[in-house]
């Protein structure tokens, strides 16, 4: 039996935040090797910590210098808004170990012999879409999303003063009967300069969870269950603070707990590689079943075995009451959509340079753009989902 009232609470970070400045650098990584040759292969991680950044991974492309590698991650670095004593672009040691992919895998995941190509990797991967948003996205995570994203904005700007790159928050949503119906609680953790008093800092912050969350949303919240830099202060930041890897936001970067996630990371890795590329073929699915009417909900579940080109199996799940349309959802997928890497790739032309900008600020319940970004988040197949 369902709850009928429960809170759920999703966190965001931001882009300043050690993990995601990694993610950044692996994913701009992935856009330099696609931009030269789009059917490059890349698998990059990045660590970073104090002054210092790391690269590592498989390369199978065009040969870029390590030079100019180095001279985008100290891109990424200034644009993310890094110049501080203990993290600057201008003076970070940054070292790349790129190496030449495996064999083994290539033969795996190569088409040849009249074999389609496989997949890059074996694993599973869940799309979910929801009616909780006009993004069709859990409402905590959106809210804590956009949050960030604007603060991000005045900080570039010069709009939000004193405010550093790294920061978090976190948004919990009082449910009834599976819907969200107002926000409990807000957490908002920045750093700041050292100039900056928590009183200023708490001025400066409370305005963007008013821009981010409808008032109707807010009504009753309790001042005191607005919690901003709850431990006192937060100067040191970014990679200085603690050390950053890639993929270490997974529930950050898909549906902040609202739905089951299948462990592999997203950034750092080309489209070949399912984890990345079956994630957003899930979500377009789940996406467009939400937005024809189907369910107020859709989750779904992709499985593949490295080197075989279709998915083991499809699993939908939909709210409460809608059981009676899954296999009519399965035949309309089956039938309309090939879910193979290669499919995949080709319906949501995933193999250009168009990952840079999903590092930050979820990969789901973003607009697509002109330039090719974020093409999962279309809705323009929900008409074959109409039953």
């Amino acid at each position: 039996m369902l709850n009928n009232k429960y809170l759920f609470t999703s966190e965001s970070v931001s882009e300043g935040h050690p993990d995601k400045v990694c993610d950044r650098i692996s994913d701009m990584v992935v856009d330099s090797y696609l931009s030269k040759d789009p059917v490059s292969r890349v698998a990059c991680e990045t660590l970073t910590t104090t002054n210092k950044v790391v690269l590592a991974g498989e390369i199978r492309g065009p040969k870029i210098e390590k030079e100019e590698l180095i001279l985008k991650v100290r891109e990424c670095i200034k644009d993310i808004g890094y110049d501080q004593d203990g993290f600057s672009w201008k003076n970070a040691n940054i070292e790349t170990f790129l190496h030449e992919q495996s064999k083994d895998i290539a033969m795996g995941v190569d088409s040849r012999d009249n074999k389609d190509e496989g997949a890059g990797d074996q694993g599973i991967m869940f799309g979910y879409a929801c009616n909780e948003t006009e993004e069709l996205m859990p409402a905590p995570i959106h809210y804590s999303h956009k949050i960030l994203r604007l603060m991000a904005e005045d900080r570039k700007k010069g709009i939000l003063k004193g405010i550093e790159p790294d920061s978090k928050s976190q948004v919990t949503m009082l449910y009834e009967n599976e819907k969200p119906i107002r926000v409990t609680s807000v957490v908002i953790s920045t750093q700041h300069s050292k100039d900056l008093d928590q009183e200023k800092v708490r001025e400066a912050i409370i305005p963007y969870i008013k821009k981010s969350i409808p008032e109707n949303f807010l009504t009753n919240l309790d001042k005191k269950e607005i919690y901003i830099n709850p431990t006192g202060q937060f100067i040191i930041g970014g990679p200085d603070g603690d050390t950053g890897l890639t993929g270490r936001k997974i529930i950050v970067d898909t549906y902040g707990g609202a739905a089951p996630h299948g462990g592999g990371a997203f950034s750092g890795k080309d489209p070949t590689k399912v984890d990345r590329s079956a994630a957003y073929a899930s979500r377009y699915l789940a996406k467009n079943i939400v937005a024809a009417g189907v369910s107020d909900k859709c989750l779904i579940q992709l499985a593949y075995a490295i080197g075989v080109s279709k998915p083991l199996s499809i699993f939908i799940k939909l709210a409460n009451g809608d059981e009676t349309k899954v296999e009519k959802v399965k035949k309309i997928i089956d039938d309309n959509f090939d879910l193979s890497p290669r499919g995949i790739r080709e319906l949501l032309k995933l193999n250009n340079p168009i990952y840079e900008t999903t590092s930050a600020y979820g990969h789901f319940g973003r607009k697509p753009t002109n330039k090719g970004e974020f093409t999962w988040e279309k809705t323009n197949k929900s008409d074959l989902f109409k039953l």
